[in-house]
């Protein structure tokens, strides 16, 4: 029997975030994007989110590359947890192969990843798979598409992106190229719905520029700008503007410092003589001749905005007057840390400037024209949507069937899902193993949902231990009960409740020696529940309660 093409999410399906695809056929493996997820309110204590990758560390022999479509976190911020035990060689484009050189070289693996830049245009053969990769607008530089050919026909992946008419960079997307490889046939199209719920077509990049200049116009005061660190088209924008109107462009944050290097080296950055300065350097200077370009758009603890705000920054201190540009959009969930920055900022004096007030970010995802357009470029037989949440994925599956292809060639897929797919059919057959691998610090999976369901309990109603010391010869009382309380009461402050408590603790011992209960895990037992009873009906909360058993 021939073989089928298998499509395998392993991260982007029904989530923002930790972008995966697994493409296989026969005994060849190709893998495009290797993205990092952001943690939830709830998810104590983790940092990012990456992607469970076993099923290619238990296919590694069949893995023969890493394709990526583009330098953001949740396309290339997986890569160092997964492809130290891969071993395969990373295919990207220039500005996003050196984001993830950066990004290898802090975890101390440049010299064990082969890391191969690629130009629009060029094809890499991997195995039986030839990748093609095709230039896209987005909100980095360098953002590709690819059109992978399989031997069972032509899938195209989009990654991120958008068709932009006055690019910054002075290059349309290459749609051209999509409606070539329509013509010659798509077997499947896989299309990210980042932004399927906004109607007509994405906002050019160069609209920015025009609210910015209007912003450093006639402004006599200092301006303080924060983006997003890769939006290098945004930083280029606002170099323009200091440009224009004589003013000198400092930038802080260690994200932004390292961007706007690799930018400028690589010539994706233009910035005349003279007006990029070191920020130590700003003191010397008037305020109505300073720019500071900056990271905390999303009110991030650690950023170098919110160190500004709450006056712990080392180089800047905010002064009345400094007009603050936040030129970015909040991402969902952000909003409540991002408006307790500007309220600090506004109490500092400063004028803040922001999203909701002007016409000072724009999109770097497709809306419903443009994901209308690709799809009629392609003519697929297949579409899968990718890279949205449900509702995201749905909505775009309602867009293809209304651009004529056939409901039963429409595939909404979930994480793990296998589709097979050849020229005839195409269908879900199973599941592989995915999930979320939390790392916490420098664990990587060792906190899973039991540790992040302790956490949030331990947030939510805080924690008691419970210390009695009994005789090893007959289990008798010797000393205690001894009640610690964190986050649940103050111990000095509720008297009357803790020696209750001791009672039902001592309770629990009488019963236990009546019963002639020795085992110490029985008792433990019989102490935690006793105390949890006692504790909901006398004050309606339920505290993670750790008994302590000690023999002398």
């Amino acid at each position: 029997m021939a073989e089928k093409l298998k499509i395998i999410s392993l991260g982007g399906l029904d989530e923002i975030g930790k972008n995966m695809t697994v493409f296989e056929y026969g005994e060849d493996i190709i893998v495009v994007d290797c993205g990092m997820g952001f943690p939830d309110f709830d998810m104590y204590g983790v940092d990012i989110i990456v992607p469970d990758a076993s099923y290619l560390y238990k296919n590694q022999s069949k893995v023969r590359a890493m394709f990526i479509t583009h330098g953001h976190e949740d396309h290339i911020g997986s890569i160092p947890y997964i492809i130290d035990e891969l071993n395969v060689p990373v295919y990207a484009t220039k500005f996003t192969a050196g984001l993830i050189e950066l990004k290898l070289s802090e975890h101390k693996l440049t010299n064990k990843t082969e890391v191969v830049t690629v130009k629009a245009g060029s094809k890499i053969k991997a195995g039986c798979f030839s990748v093609e990769f095709i230039h896209v607008n987005h909100s980095i530089p360098d953002a590709v598409a690819f059109a992978i050919n399989t031997p069972v026909g032509t899938v195209v992946h989009t990654g991120d992106f958008k068709i932009d008419t006055t690019p910054i960079e002075d290059k349309m997307a290459d749609i051209v190229r999509f409606g070539e490889l329509g013509r010659r046939g798509v077997l499947a199209l896989l299309s990210e719905s980042t932004n399927v719920e906004r109607e007509g077509f994405s906002v050019s990049e160069s609209k920015v520029g025009r609210s910015l200049d209007n912003y450093f116009k006639d402004c006599e005061n200092r301006i303080i700008v924060t983006t997003f660190a890769s939006n290098v088209h945004r930083i280029q924008q606002v170099i323009n503007s200091a440009a224009k109107y004589g003013r000198k462009v400092a930038v802080t944050g260690r994200s932004m410092e390292n961007v706007l290097k690799l930018a400028v080296e690589y010539g994706y950055i233009k910035a005349p003589q003279g007006v990029l300065v070191d920020v130590t350097k700003l003191k010397s200077l008037p305020k109505n001749e300073i720019v500071i370009i900056t990271t905390g758009s999303q009110g991030e603890a650690m950023s170098a905005l919110y160190r500004m705000a709450f006056s712990v920054h080392k180089q800047v201190e905010l002064i009345p007057g400094d007009r603050i540009i936040i030129s970015a959009s909040a991402i969902p969930g952000n909003e409540k840390t991002i408006y307790n920055v500007i309220n600090e900022l506004y109490a500092k004096g400063a004028e803040v400037i922001y999203e909701k007030a002007a016409a000072l970010h724009v999109s770097g995802h497709a809306c419903q024209e443009e994901l209308r357009m690709i799809l009629a470029l392609t003519k697929p037989k297949y579409f899968i949507p990718i890279h949205g949440e449900h509702r995201h994925l749905m909505l775009h599956a309602k867009i293809a069937r209304e651009m004529g292809i056939n409901p039963k060639n429409v595939i909404v897929a979930g994480i793990g899902d296998v589709i097979e797919m050849n020229g005839r059919n195409a269908k879900i057959t199973g599941t592989v193993p995915s999930g979320k691998i939390f790392v916490d610090g420098s664990g990587v999976g060792d906190v899973g949902s039991v540790v992040l369901r302790d956490r949030k309990h331990l947030a939510q109603d805080g924690m008691l231990v419970a210390i009695v010391s009994l005789s090893g010869e007959d289990g008798s009382l010797v000393s205690g009960p001894d009640i610690i309380s964190r986050g649940f009461i103050y111990v000095k402050e509720s008297e009357e409740l803790i020696a209750e408590m001791k009672e039902v603790i001592i309770r629990v011992l009488d019963d236990c020696d009546a019963k002639r209960i020795s085992d110490w895990t029985t008792i433990k037992a019989m102490m935690r529940g006793r105390l949890s009873d006692y504790l909901y009906k006398k004050t309606r909360r339920n505290p993670m309660i750790l008994p302590v058993i000690m023999e002398v």
